[in-house]
Formats: structure tokens, sequence, C-alpha cells
């Protein structure tokens, strides 16, 4: 018998806030990818006070397996309420997985202007890099097979859970 892996999402967030806190420059601006990413930046924004919305990014339009996924939901969730040329930007996702998402983001960043700087946390890292990318802050390190997808989910009163589930 497997055991299932139980993370306690609101914990880990917690443990996220802090760590934010301590990679926030004044000027930074929060980016949350897509969708579990921008539910994470919305909420910090608003527990770090923080005037002003947090950016919300898709990386739909630059994903290397775009021909296969095609037009999926997010799609048009790009907002960038402020300039990006110039801006220390703090990307927040909720898992980390291959880097292949966080790539496409930082080009379609890249398509509204340069930073001065791009740093990353996430909720949880769960390894299984085919890229060079690493978060600069991760609530969480967990080891998953393949075969398992780590979901976050938000209610209606805004508190976070994770689910696994194997892959289809």
């Amino acid at each position: 018998m497997t055991a299932m892996l139980q993370l306690d999402a609101e914990a880990l967030y917690a443990e996220l806030l802090g760590g934010v806190r301590s990679l926030l420059k004044p000027d930074s601006v929060l980016v949350g990818i897509w969708s579990g990413g921008a539910w994470l930046a919305e909420r910090l924004q608003s527990d770090l006070g923080r005037s002003g919305a947090a950016g919300v990014i898709s990386s739909t339009l630059h994903r290397d397996d775009f021909g296969s996924r095609g037009m999926a939901a997010g799609t048009d969730a790009t907002k960038l309420p402020f300039a990006i040329d110039g801006s220390h930007i703090l990307l927040i996702d909720d898992v980390l997985y291959t880097g292949r998402t966080i790539r496409a983001v930082i080009n379609e960043l890249y398509d509204f202007g340069r930073p001065a700087s791009v740093s990353l946390a996430v909720l949880v890292d769960r390894g299984g890099r085919e890229l060079p990318i690493q978060a600069a802050f991760a609530a969480a390190r967990v080891v998953l097979p393949a075969s398992q997808k780590l979901t976050l989910a938000r209610d209606d009163a805004g508190r976070f859970s994770f689910s696994v589930k194997e892959r289809e």
C-alpha cells in the first residue's frame, strides 16, 4: 500500500509569506503565474499590505508544447498593471517541476519589457527539473513520482489545499 502525500497548503503559504518578505525590494512587484501562482500573488499582495494589484502572467503562448496543447484556459490571463522595464519582478508559482512553465513565463514577460531582475518564489518545489531553473525560495521540497500531479486548489473563502492525482 502506498502512503498518500499530505501537504498543508495553508501552513506552506505562511512559510511562503515569510520567504517573499525576505526577497522583496522596496520597488519589487509581484507577478503570479496563472492560475495557482496568481491566487498566491493576489493573497500575498494583500497580506503584505502592498498597494495596487499583483500582476498575472500566462505561459500558454510561449509553451514548447503549444502545438499539442493548443489554446488552454488562461490564454488571455496576462495582466501586468505596471511597467516591466526596469522593474524587480518576483514571480510567484504554486508548484515548480520541470522548469518549462517558468521558461515560457519569462519569454512572455520579456514581450512586455526588460525587467531589472526576475526572482522566483514557489509554494512547493517537487524536483524533476529539465531546465536550469531554481527558485530563490520554496516553502517545501517534495519528491513525487513523475506519474503524479500536485495541484493547488482555492476554496470560496480563499483557503488553499493540495491534491495529488495520477497523470492521465
